[in-house]
């Protein structure tokens, strides 16, 4: 997901087929000086938590806020996921506002259109695998509680406070329900937003979406198949890799939150504005992790698909 004013969205459609091209990402082995933590990553911030036992593994500038694009949407799907007696399989119809805001802001598209009914489940694999800043907004105005869209929508952004502050995300503030800050106030930091992924985890409709590579979903109400792509690179490249959300901005810079499996073990990581090498850090974060050193050929997206 871009900030307003960064380069517009590709859109695409289920006619795409998936590239198995990749290239290397070199990463070094654990060594005896990085015993304390991962060598030479890149990013401003960064965190990794053992998700099991809730144990910091290693930090960099980890309490510093920072602007984190569409990571923002793993809060969007985790107040939808939490809302009592939520029903995934609830339709809703796709305005046309909710694409006119994707074309206003060049914003990342789960390229919904109008008319068409899907439901909570399949709305929320268009919000976390193109990063659909148009299923951000269907959740969030149906979610939200108002006589209007404005109204609506802003209420949930409440809600995703409200949900920061019960889960003890003391540095954090949303200001969007997609990450598109137009005031500059929508932040967080690394440590944060790992307590948030480790939460979102424990659910299990969450987790299932965020590990899919790719998903085809069809709508409920007319003859479309929609094929969409999980922009998180690290799926099906890093053994054990497990979701959960990628995240580009203008003022944000590249940010990731992934998380991998090694047993029953899981790692979460945060990386907040990286400006060249997420994927590798990330990499080399998780190989210190697990005091491994694996040889990683980032998947590949089609073409046409969303880049995020």
């Amino acid at each position: 997901m871009q900030q307003t004013g960064g380069r517009r969205a590709r859109r695409w459609g289920a006619a795409v087929t998936a590239s198995t091209a990749a290239f290397a990402v070199a990463v070094p082995a654990a060594t005896a000086e990085a015993a304390t933590g991962p060598a030479g990553i890149a990013a401003k911030g960064a965190f990794l938590l053992d998700s099991g036992p809730n144990k910091q593994l290693w930090a960099k500038d980890a309490d510093t806020p920072r602007q984190m694009a569409s990571t923002t949407k793993i809060m969007t799907a985790a107040v939808v996921l939490d809302t009592r007696g939520v029903n995934l399989n609830k339709q809703i119809t796709i305005k046309k506002s909710y694409r006119d805001y994707v074309a206003k802001n060049g914003a990342s598209t789960a390229d919904l259109r109008v008319g068409d009914k899907l439901t909570v489940r399949q709305l929320l694999y268009g919000l976390m695998l193109p990063s659909g800043c148009d299923a951000a907004y269907a959740l969030a105005d149906n979610f939200g509680t108002g006589k209007t869209e404005a109204a609506r929508t802003k209420s949930f952004v409440a809600q995703m406070n409200k949900k920061a502050a019960a889960l003890g995300m003391k540095n954090t503030k949303y200001d969007s329900f997609d990450g598109i800050s137009q005031a500059g106030t929508n932040h967080s930091t690394p440590r944060d937003i790992a307590k948030l992924a480790r939460h979102a985890m424990g659910n299990s409709t969450f987790t299932t979406v965020v590990k899919a590579a790719s998903t085809r979903q069809k709508a409920t109400n007319v003859n479309r198949t929609y094929t969409w792509y999980n922009t998180n690179k690290l799926l099906g490249s890093y053994k054990g890799a497990v979701g959960i959300k990628t995240g580009t901005g203008t003022a944000a810079g590249p940010c990731l939150v992934f998380a991998a499996q090694r047993g029953k073990r899981t790692v979460v990581g945060v990386i907040l504005n990286d400006p060249t090498q997420r994927y590798p850090d990330a990499v080399k974060m998780l190989n210190w992790s697990f005091d491994t050193n694996a040889k990683v050929k980032l998947r590949q997206l089609p073409s046409l698909a969303q880049q995020d």
